[in-house]
């Protein structure tokens, strides 16, 4: 790298991360040098509870195996934290859950410390229990293997492959099987202020009022009820075990300090989460105990998100800080010590979808800050800036932090917003109030339940208390179905497979028209084999599946005494979704088409046939005309409008059918990294993607052809959006700027004035990689000398050097935008 070239500071601090703070810098670094391990106590203590109660309803099986491991699993204060609690041995770990996969553990726990993508080690006494104690019970037993006899034969070949693991075939993706729920966010306000005795005594009221002859109080609600005080039961027991050990430790140590320091998270654990937390410390400390123990509940996809931490944790900060029990700097660190205990803790997919899913160990546990209050004012508080300077001063990929941004966001928010964007580690990422709460108000919420959104995953919002969906949905192949209606509804990846309708062969279309709507079929196929799928997904889950813990921090389930994974709670909002994958390579594919084919002439569909077929091995020159053609992402209206349409037929397949599953399914664009699997089942496109690369992510422009600047990027994505229709959610846009574009005052005030134009063309998300190309390229030929980097990937943080090449060269292939 040149020496007058700019660098983020994340790039000069690469080789020596620090923290202002020593302890939680000695954190870190046992997290950032540890290689992911699998325990398997949490599969161990469920598995032997489950053979236990086989005929009881889910809710309260899931209960009794939350109090087993409460009572039973091992406890952990960590030398040097000021925080109990994790759920796995090891610096960092992954936990197993079986009900989802217990079928798939004997072939994929063979490979799973070998694979190119997310390795985790396990030993081999834990390798022998597992396929001795805790696989057999599961066999016949899984939702993946539930859902694999359920799927309909036509529906089949677009989902599975007909292999022992019916893996999946990146085609119409079912994403059920390896997650329990989709993300999630608690109402982590209520157990605050009253504590699980709280809560418990709230169900024991609620129980004592049952009639003890309806027959629906004995079969569902008291079940419910039981379970509710059971797990409250459990997470309190499970909090003291840790203050036990904190004394111990207190009694054993020889330094006075630590002394103090492990009375202090003793008295802690012993009052919360029992009791309504009295300090910020107490607060921070039960919130951790719930996050922690959501994730042995269940698999939640993205793991469990943290809500808005800036505002439910405010008052208890402010109060400290006006008393002067606690300061800022402390409050800091003892955010760090939860940063860092999330970042112990490793979402495990054993899956090959999953793992394709979701590289580079992703996480998105949210912490949400900024937006605005129920009543509509402005949220910002010294919290929420304290959380951002911690993102500015702590070199970690966790939390995965999220920005609420409106329109009358002051000045210094957006200044510190783009001061940490600056900082290039991908934080935050940007969630627009000016889109999502009139969408939300459009789908049935009050104004109060809109404008106090969390941002939950990848690009997703909740409304805790108010939204009741919980399925995983389906992640569909937009660019299946431009090969389909290229090749007569057969792909290259699947020969002699009739997968799609037999619309024709690009050679019998007179017009672009024509062709267009054979795609359009082709899409419209594929919709509805993803809705056949999500029918059966929604019909078995609350067979396999209950969240006690969850349902008691949701005041509509025990209101109503309904599990949340329950299919219908009255009352609630069931907002789900379906993706698209590969939007600006359809987009791109169909202009080329159109340009070169249909209006130029200039290039036969034989000749363009021909040359995908052979992967543009000798039409090289061709290639490049159809990589020069007018492209999504450069503000070209006629381009864009391509877009729109198939952004508006999607919608109105999911206006008309949704509707007959009860639920709103609502048009997203979130890849996770889904784009890279998928591309992988993916012939050459007309764009002049060569076949098997990665299909471009969310709502982006394809790798490389935006090139007319980033703001032309934000017109193409609001010139491709159907305003008028509210059956959509989440667009995830990602954006990469060179370092010296927002160096200095100049560029900060630059990318101040870029925020500001985002949020009113009102888009629902942007994140940003602040880096230098030379940068990335040198992390991938010397990674050991750039362990460190981070980056943004789709929705969260990664270090660099734990994706898989695909993935490295897809970042990499990012256009890298100098100016604004």
């Amino acid at each position: 790298m040149s020496n007058n070239k700019a660098l983020s500071p994340q790039e000069t601090r690469l080789r020596t991360p620090q923290s202002p703070h020593t302890r939680v810098e000695q954190l870190l670094r046992k997290v950032q040098t540890a290689r992911p391990v699998i325990d398997i106590e949490r599969a161990l203590y469920f598995t032997q509870v489950f053979k236990a109660t086989e005929g009881e309803p889910p809710v309260l099986r899931w209960a009794k195996a939350l109090y087993n491991f409460a009572q039973n699993a091992t406890v952990y204060v960590e030398e040097g934290q000021l925080l109990a609690g994790k759920i796995g041995a090891g610096a960092r770990y992954g936990v197993l859950y079986p009900e989802l996969d217990g079928d798939i553990y004997k072939k994929a726990l063979e490979s799973v410390a070998a694979r190119e993508s997310s390795p985790f080690d396990l030993n081999d006494g834990d390798k022998q229990r597992i396929l001795s104690d805790i696989a057999p019970y599961w066999a016949d037993k899984t939702f993946h293997e539930a859902l694999v006899k359920a799927i309909p034969q036509e529906t089949f070949p677009l989902t599975y492959n007909r292999d022992e693991e019916s893996s999946s075939r990146f085609v119409v993706n079912e994403t059920a099987s390896f997650r329990s729920s989709i993300q999630w966010v608690h109402d982590y306000e209520t157990p605050l202020k009253i504590g699980f005795l709280g809560i418990r005594a709230q169900a024991e009221a609620k129980l004592a009022a049952l009639d003890e002859f309806d027959p629906v109080d004995n079969a569902r609600r008291k079940p419910f009820l039981l379970a509710v005080i059971l797990t409250a039961d459990a997470i309190i027991l499970w909090a003291r075990r840790h203050a036990d050990l904190a004394r111990v430790q207190a009694e054993q140590t020889e330094d006075p300090k630590r002394r103090q320091e492990l009375l202090g998270i003793a008295d802690a654990c012993e009052w919360v989460p029992a009791h309504p937390a009295r300090s910020f410390r107490e607060a921070v400390q039960a919130q951790w105990f719930i996050q922690l123990f959501s994730r042995v509940e269940q698999k939640t996809g993205t793991i469990i998100s943290n809500g808005r931490m800036d505002q439910y944790l405010y008052p208890y900060y402010k109060a400290d800080i006006d008393t002067g029990f606690i300061t800022p700097d402390a409050a800091q660190e003892l955010l760090e010590c939860v940063w860092v205990g999330m970042a112990g803790y490793v979402d495990l997919y054993l899956s090959a979808a999953g793992g394709a899913f979701n590289e580079g160990y992703a996480h998105w546990e949210a912490v949400t800050v900024g937006g605005q209050t129920p009543d509509g004012e402005d949220a910002v508080n010294d919290l929420t800036y304290l959380i951002l300077k911690s993102k500015r001063d702590f070199p970690l990929n966790y939390p995965d932090l999220a920005a609420r941004v409106h329109a009358r966001s002051s000045k210094r928010y957006l200044y510190e917003l783009a001061q940490t964007i600056k900082d290039g580690t991908g934080f935050p990422k940007l969630i627009n109030d000016e889109e999502v709460v009139p969408l939300l108000l459009a789908k049935g919420a009050s104004f109060e339940e809109a404008y106090d959104y969390a941002v939950s995953g990848c690009a997703e919002v909740r409304m805790p208390n108010r939204d009741t969906f919980t399925s995983p949905c389906a992640y569909i192949n937009f660019a299946a179905a431009l090969e389909l209606a290229l090749n007569n509804g057969t792909m290259q990846k699947y020969p002699g497979e009739q997968l799609g309708p037999t619309t024709g062969d690009l050679e019998d279309f007179a017009t672009f028209d024509d062709f267009f709507a054979a795609y359009l079929h082709q899409q419209k196929h594929l919709l509805k084999h993803a809705f056949i799928q999500q029918y059966h997904v929604n019909r078995l889950r609350e067979e396999h599946f209950a969240a006690p813990l969850g349902s008691s921090l949701q005041s509509l389930c025990l209101e109503h005494q309904l599990d949340l994974h329950t299919q219908f709670i009255p009352g609630g909002i069931d907002l789900g979704y379906f993706e698209c994958i590969g939007f600006a390579t359809v987009i791109d594919s169909l202009s080329a088409i159109k340009t070169l084919v249909f209006d130029q002439k200039s290039v036969s569909p034989a000749v363009l046939k021909d040359a995908l077929a052979h992967n543009f091995e000798g039409f090289e020159p061709l290639r490049q005309r159809l990589l020069r053609a007018p492209a999504y992402g450069n503000d070209d209206k006629s381009v864009d409008a391509i877009g729109k349409i198939i952004d508006r037929e999607a919608i109105a397949f999911t206006e008309q059918y949704g509707k007959s599953l009860g639920v709103r399914l609502d048009l997203r664009y979130v890849p996770f990294t889904s784009n890279v699997p998928f591309g992988k089942v993916i012939s050459a496109t007309p764009n002049g993607r060569r076949a098997w690369t990665p299909l471009s992510d969310g709502s982006s422009a394809s790798q490389g052809s935006d090139v007319e600047g980033p703001t032309a990027v934000l017109l193409s994505n609001f010139n491709s959006k159907n305003y008028g229709r509210s059956h959509r959610a989440a667009r995830l846009l990602n954006l990469k700027f060179s370092p010296s574009s927002v160096a200095g005052e100049e560029g900060t005030q630059a990318l101040v004035r870029f925020i500001e134009g985002w949020c009113a063309l009102r888009l629902w998300h942007v994140q940003f990689n602040v880096i230098n190309q030379e940068t990335l390229l040198a992390a991938k030929g010397n990674p050991q000398e750039y362990r460190n980097l981070l980056v943004r990937v789709a929705g969260y943080s990664a270090y660099f050097c734990e994706l898989s090449p695909d993935l490295q060269d897809d970042i990499i292939a990012r256009t890298a935008h100098s100016g604004f």
